[in-house]
This record gives C-alpha cells, structure tokens and sequence, in this order.
C-alpha cells in the first residue's frame, strides 16, 4: 500500500533515547508510515539498534547514515529521500503523541490540498501540558509567521509538511559548523502558504541538556555564519514590519562581528538598519564572548 506520511528523525549519538520513540510508533494506531532514521555520523551503536528495529519487520524503518553535518544538514538530506506525500520530524529525544499518525492523515485527507502547505498541530511535554498555547480556534488556516506574530501564538508547534515543498531552499553548509536555524525554509514557503491548523498534539517533546533548544548561546558562538545567513535571509521576507528586521539586524551584526565579517554592511540586505543595529548589536557580541567564556571556565 502506497504510504502519504514519513516520520524522519535526525540523530547524532543518541541510542540511549531511541527506543522510546521507537515504541511510540510501535503504539501507533495506523502503521501506513515510513520512519526515516538520518544519523548524522554517530558512534554509540545507533546502527545495530535500528538494524535489529528493522529485522523485527513491525514498521517500515529507513535507515542512511552519513558524516555529521548538524541538524539542518540532515534535514537536506531527508527531504532528499523522502518519497511520500507528507513528512513530519519527530526528534530522537522526542515521542509521537497518541495516535497522531491517524489524526494527521484523516485530518489531511478531509482538508489537505496543493494550496496548503501542510498542517501545524500541537507539542506537549511529559505531563501532558501544551507547549506554550493552543492555536487560535477561530482560525483554519495560517502562515506560520502569523501563528506567532499575529495571533500571540507562543512555544514549539509541530509541523508536518508537503514533501515537494520541503525539497525547496536546502539550508546552506558552512565549513566547520553544525548549525543553521531550521525556520528559515519555513518562513519561505510562507511567501506562498498557509497551514492548515489542527489543535491538537501531534508529538510529546523532551529538551534534553545536550539538544540545541538547551545550548543556544553556545551554538550561537560557535557558528556565526550560520546565525549570520539566517538573520540575513529573515531581513528579506516581503511579509515583516521594522521592528522585527531590526531584531535580525541586531543579530547579524552581532553574528557577523563573530565570524570577523568586515563586509558585513555590504552584505546586508537593509543597510540602513543594520548601521542603527550595530551599537546594540556590539552590545549582544561582546555580552556572548563573556558568557561563552565564562561558560568555558567552569
């Protein structure tokens, strides 16, 4: 039977809390998916966990390994694989909620078109608490820029999209980092999207101390270009006020005086407000060099 949904994860040395999504899918109510294992280089014995997975013949494991290039960098690399319809990323430190594979292809089947770009739903923690807020109720739709700076929506949401969207805009790789900011794509295909938008929990979320979510000053300091690309590519979006690209502005000043970019002001895509960004945004570097090495002294 043909399947409409990949599961992907991204992993990098994280055996020890495989198992536990590997045992949501397994409580899944429907198994007419595909879980698409990335492992970005690990050495902890991922390999022969997934391969034991996999002779068990339960779900349709799909396994490729490769060298590490970071999060967003196995991103590429599944949306590259993916062959169905729709794909979501449940993170290896994560669960899929109770019956969510059900709820996402009965509530795509009902509402899905080609003039949406996917479905947001909801993230809970391990007691059961929504992450952040719902969404609104009184809204079907929306980009998902407008979730959180129109309707105040706040916390992770998970998304699941159409994969011939998600191959477009590959995140970037720079030499020597492992970090670009995944939203990036998805504010993107905001230019031309909306979600459809399903209020209910689609994956149960662990920040885990070694996650990115719980390391961003340090992934902020040590990949600057990165952080610089990102910040520049959200200057660019035709759909934001001031305020906000002057919040990236302060950033890729701060970023590029990291990466030691003296051309930052040529690259800019609103130079203007990156010369008004850059006394604030001297103020956010010299304030990361004094936590990173505070924290490198510990």
């Amino acid at each position: 039977m043909e399947k409409t949904l990949t599961v992907f994860t991204p992993t990098y040395n994280r055996a020890f809390c495989l198992p536990q999504l590997y045992l949501s899918l397994l409580r899944q109510s429907r198994k007419d998916f595909v879980w698409l294992i990335i492992d970005d280089g690990s050495t902890d014995g991922t390999a022969d966990l997934v391969k034991s997975w996999t002779a068990e013949g339960l779900i349709d494991i799909r396994y490729h390994y490769q060298q590490n290039q970071g999060m967003h960098g196995a991103h590429n690399t599944a949306y590259e694989l993916i062959d169905t319809e729709l794909n979501v990323c449940i993170d290896s430190d994560d669960e899929l909620a109770e019956g969510a594979v059900e709820k996402i292809l009965s509530f795509w089947s009902s509402y899905g078109s080609s003039r949406v770009s996917g479905i947001a739903g909801l993230d809970l923690d391990r007691r059961g608490n929504i992450i952040g807020t719902k969404l609104p109720e009184d809204v079907s739709r929306s980009t998902l820029f407008d979730l959180y700076y129109k309707y105040g929506v706040t916390g992770d949401k998970k998304l699941v999209y159409r994969t011939e969207l998600t191959k477009k805009y590959p995140y970037p790789l720079f030499r020597g980092e492992r970090y670009v900011g995944l939203a990036y794509k998805y504010y993107r295909l905001d230019e031309d999207y909306e979600l459809l938008l399903l209020n209910e929990p689609l994956c149960v979320v662990e920040y885990l101390e070694d996650g990115s979510s719980m390391n961003m000053l340090s992934q902020y300091y040590r990949n600057p270009k990165g952080f610089s690309f990102y910040r520049k590519e959200l200057m660019k979006l035709p759909f934001v006020d001031l305020k906000f690209k002057y919040r990236q502005a302060i950033h890729y000043v701060s970023s590029s005086f990291l990466e030691k970019n003296s051309s930052f002001l040529r690259d800019t895509p609103a130079p203007l407000l990156t010369v008004l960004a850059i006394p604030p945004g001297l103020l956010l570097y010299f304030h990361v060099l004094t936590k990173q090495r505070s924290a490198s002294s510990l």
